[in-house]
């Protein structure tokens, strides 16, 4: 069976799959095939490739993701067809009955109250999945039959959302060339106490009238902190980053932007049935604090709350000064208001 193609369940589709392909879609393929290992997977026991793809909300990575699995598994006239599995951070969810039991065991942070930040996402299953996607090209694979993938339905428990059942979960076998994992925080790292502390003290740029710092609690932010040192190991099995980013002169008054237009246009085609242009404010500022405290993490890495240890990304290295900077492995993709590219840069 074609790796691309679900056994079972079909895998959600982006509002904006019937657009066109963006300019941005171009340097993104052309960064994964510039960092495809020789021979490729299907020809040798090679792993996949892993690609992370990191963008806010409403900025279009889903999109751009499955238009570069497109690519990717269609080929060219230059480059042979490829083998490309999907997968979502937002499918990793804890299951409603864990996000319950994640709330009650923090009932003053209201930060882990209802999915989304770090901490909210089971990190176990995710592993686990990575993992046997990692293995998909050992000999023994086959044997072992086609890894699932999860899926979250969002519209259960009247929004709050629940893990479907494993039946209608997604086979996918291999051989794989390349695996896409796409998400809002995918990459972002813990950091140090002063580091927070610092930021705490700062409104998200461009939100100064807009967004309220003061209602979230250091040691709420503390909490999550912690909590995200577990996702570091997911993040170290990826070998190339792809970072969808607004203009920095602006990154989060977008983020409102993208997100509404993305809640306009799934009510154009659903009867209106959908957040009002007030609950999606109040949607986004839930995640502003994830992208504040931990978003730069991508291109800096972090510390381990646990440990202190330093953490530096496979997509980064350390300069002789001991800090993190590009090895060539992150493409930053900076995009305008209407989703323009505006720059791609390998770091």
């Amino acid at each position: 069976m074609d790796a691309s193609r679900s056994r079972r369940r079909p895998r959600r589709r982006s509002p904006f799959t019937t657009m066109s392909a963006p300019p941005a879609l171009s340097p993104i393929v052309a960064h994964v095939r510039k960092h495809l290992p020789e021979p490729l997977p299907s020809q040798s026991a090679r792993p996949p490739l892993f690609v992370a793809i990191q963008g806010p909300q409403g900025s279009g990575k889903t999109f751009l993701t499955e238009h570069a699995a497109a690519a990717l598994r269609a080929g060219t006239s230059e480059y042979a067809p490829l083998r490309v599995a999907t997968l979502s951070i937002d499918d990793l969810y804890l299951s409603h009955e864990g996000l319950v039991a994640l709330a009650e065991a923090h009932p003053a942070n209201g930060l882990l109250h209802g999915r989304g930040q770090p901490g909210t996402h089971d990190i176990a299953l995710g592993l686990e999945t990575l993992r046997r996607l990692k293995h998909i090209n050992d000999a023994d694979s086959g044997s072992q039959g086609p890894v699932m993938i999860p899926s979250f339905d969002k519209s259960q428990y009247n929004g709050e959302g629940d893990r479907v059942p494993e039946a209608e979960w997604t086979a996918v076998e291999g051989p794989l060339d390349i695996v896409l994992f796409e998400g809002w925080c995918v990459g972002f790292c813990p950091q140090s106490r002063a580091e927070i502390e610092q930021r705490i003290r700062k409104t998200p740029t461009g939100l100064e009238s807009a967004f309220d710092m003061s209602k979230y609690r250091l040691e709420d932010v503390l909490e999550v902190n912690t909590l995200l040192a577990d996702y570091v190991e997911w993040w170290h099995m990826f070998d190339l980053f792809v970072q969808i980013a607004p203009e920095q002169t602006s990154p989060y008054v977008h983020i409102y932007q993208w997100r509404l237009q993305q809640e306009h246009a799934m009510k154009a085609k659903n009867g209106g049935k959908g957040m009002s242009d007030e609950q999606v404010k109040a949607f986004v500022d839930r995640y502003i604090p994830g992208y504040h405290f931990f978003g730069h993490g991508i291109r800096v890495g972090g510390i381990d709350p646990r440990t202190e240890a330093l953490v530096v990304l496979p997509w980064l290295q350390k300069d002789s000064g001991g800090n993190a900077s590009g090895n060539g492995k992150l493409l930053r993709v900076t995009i305008g208001e209407d989703r323009e590219l505006l720059e791609a840069e390998a770091q």
